[in-house]
C-alpha cells in the first residue's frame, strides 16, 4: 500500500467515525430534524411547541398519549374500556399471522389497539375524548376501535358531554374484513343519537385521515376541524386520477383544499387547538363556565344537563 493510499484510507475512516458520532447524537433524541424544511430543532423546544416546527410550521406526527397531554387538563383524564383488545375471527394471514402482528404492535406501542378513549377536563370543560394512534397498524379501524368509539359516544350522550375524536387513520382494517366495515355504520348510528340529544360532536382531522374513517365519523361532525397540511381523503390519489382520467391539483386531498371546497369548517394549528375547542364548546353550551373547578366533571357525571334558553 502506498503512502497516498494509507492517508486516503485514514481520512475516510475519520470521516466515517465523525459521521457515525453525529448520527448517534441525533439518534439520542437531543435534536430532531424537521422532515419538511430540514432544520434541526432542540427536541425539548420542539416538544414545548407541541411538535410543530418553529421555522416552517410543519406539524409532526404525535402519538395518542401526547395528544391527551396536549388537550386534557392535568390529573383529570379517566380512561374508558381499556381492557378491550382485538381478536382474530377470520384467522387472517398475509405476510404474517394477524395474531402475531397484533402482539408485536401491542408490545411496540404499549396500546391494546389503535384508539384511546376517556373523559377529562379541557380548560375546565368536561368532554368525552377519543384519540386514534397511527403507530398501531396505521391507525386502522377494526372491531375494537369501532366498539371503543361507539361506547365513548354512548357514554357522552348519556352524560351530556361534548364528544371530540382526534382522527388519524389509514382506514378500515383489512385483516378483519367485513367486520371492520361494519364499524362505520355502528359509530354513525351512535353519533346520530348523540345529535338527537342536541349535543356537540367535533372531529379533528390530522395527518393522515383516509379510507373508511373519512367515509364515516370523520365527516359527521357538527364542526369539522383539521390541522394544517393534513392529508384527508377516501381513495388514493392515483386511483382517483385513473378513474377520472385527469390530472388532479397538487394540493388535492389537503386540509387547505378541503377548506376551500367546504368539507372542513376550519384549519386550526395544533398550538391553538385546545383554546379553540374550549371556545367552541363554550359557545355551543354556554352553561359550562371556562373557569370550572375540579368538581365540574363530577357534577357532569351525576346529572343530565339541559341547555339554557
Amino acid at each position: 500500500m502506498s503512502l497516498f493510499d494509507w492517508f486516503a484510507n485514514r481520512q475516510k475512516s475519520e470521516q466515517t467515525t465523525q459521521q457515525g458520532q453525529a448520527e448517534r447524537e441525533i439518534a439520542d433524541g437531543l435534536w430532531t430534524k424537521c422532515p419538511e424544511c430540514g432544520v434541526l430543532a432542540y427536541t425539548k423546544d420542539l416538544q414545548a411547541n407541541m411538535m410543530v416546527c418553529a421555522d416552517c410550521g410543519h406539524h409532526m406526527r404525535v402519538d395518542s398519549n401526547e395528544r391527551i397531554r396536549q388537550l386534557i387538563d392535568p390529573k383529570t383524564w379517566k380512561p374508558l374500556n381499556e381492557e378491550l383488545e382485538p381478536l382474530d375471527p377470520l384467522n387472517f394471514r398475509d405476510r404474517k399471522f394477524y395474531k402475531d402482528r397484533i402482539q408485536e404492535t401491542q408490545a411496540k406501542t404499549g396500546l391494546k389497539d389503535a384508539v384511546q378513549t376517556g373523559t377529562g377536563l379541557l380548560d375546565g370543560l368536561p368532554v368525552a375524548l377519543g384519540v386514534m394512534d397511527f403507530r398501531f397498524m396505521g391507525g386502522s379501524m377494526g372491531s375494537v376501535v369501532g366498539e371503543k368509539l361507539c361506547r365513548l359516544i354512548e357514554y357522552g350522550t348519556q352524560e351530556g358531554l361534548t364528544v371530540i375524536i382526534i382522527c388519524a387513520s389509514g382506514g378500515a382494517r383489512m385483516q378483519e374484513g367485513m367486520l371492520s366495515l361494519m364499524q362505520m355504520a355502528k359509530i354513525s348510528g351512535a353519533l346520530d343519537l348523540h345529535r338527537q340529544a342536541h349535543l356537540l360532536y367535533i372531529p379533528v382531522l390530522t395527518h393522515p385521515t383516509t379510507g373508511g374513517v373519512t367515509a364515516s365519523f370523520a365527516m359527521l361532525g357538527d364542526l369539522i376541524l383539521a390541522e394544517p397540511k393534513a392529508t384527508i381523503g377516501f381513495a388514493g390519489r392515483r386511483v382517483i386520477e385513473q378513474t377520472l382520467r385527469e390530472k388532479l391539483p397538487d394540493d388535492f386531498q389537503t386540509s387547505e383544499y378541503l377548506l376551500q371546497h367546504g368539507f372542513v369548517d376550519a384549519i386550526v394549528p395544533r398550538t391553538q387547538l385546545k383554546k379553540t375547542l374550549a371556545q367552541l364548546i363554550s359557545l355551543h353550551q354556554p352553561f359550562f363556565p371556562l373557569d370550572a373547578g375540579p368538581n365540574a366533571h363530577h357534577a357532569m357525571s351525576t346529572q343530565t344537563l339541559v341547555p339554557q334558553n
